[in-house]
């Protein structure tokens, strides 16, 4: 068998491949467009049901819910549909998994590793106030006394309100 032929028979099955398909897909959509003329029907007699229980409906009420109800019968006739079964019993199972497995290993562990997370409540980090390098003595951080913005100022009392973009609050005037 040739190149050719090879490439030829390929191309034949994808061909039926997607007439399949294209035929599984118009099915699905017949359907789906049959169970909405059905359930339009249904909804217009549920209404003409209720308009009728509740002494809303008009003299020909009765009349107009047998016909909907023989023409539901039929349209579920020709249309191979059970308008009246519950559709949450169409719906596929969900898949039930097993639970998870009991875990071998009970509880937290002690870490066998050197230096790992002592349990006396320290750290292994210095003080925050000194540091140390190789060769030097420890040396403090100096107090950086405040944040690096200037003083605010509370307002005298008896003054007005500061001006939008006056001195008070630390910051300088907008121009």
């Amino acid at each position: 068998m040739g190149l050719m032929d090879k490439v030829k028979a390929q191309a034949t099955q994808i061909a039926q491949q997607t007439r399949e398909a294209a035929q599984e897909g118009k099915a699905k959509i017949d359907a789906a467009q049959a169970n909405r003329r059905g359930d339009a029907m249904l909804r217009q007699l549920g209404a003409a049901v209720f308009a009728e229980r509740t002494g809303r409906g008009t003299p020909d009420s009765q009349a107009k819910i047998d016909q909907l109800i023989t023409d539901i019968s039929a349209y579920e006739r020709e249309n191979g549909l059970n308008l009246a079964a519950d559709p949450a019993q169409n719906l596929p199972q969900q898949p039930s998994f097993p639970p998870d497995p009991a875990t071998p290993f009970p509880g937290p562990a002690g870490s066998t590793f050197p230096g790992s997370f002592p349990d006396q409540g320290t750290t292994s980090f210095p003080d925050a106030g000194t540091t140390s390098f190789p060769g030097q003595a420890p040396t403090s951080f100096p107090d950086q006394g405040g944040t690096g913005f200037p003083e605010t100022r509370a307002p005298d009392p008896g003054t007005s309100p500061p001006e939008p973009g006056g001195g008070f609050g630390g910051f300088p005037p907008e121009s």
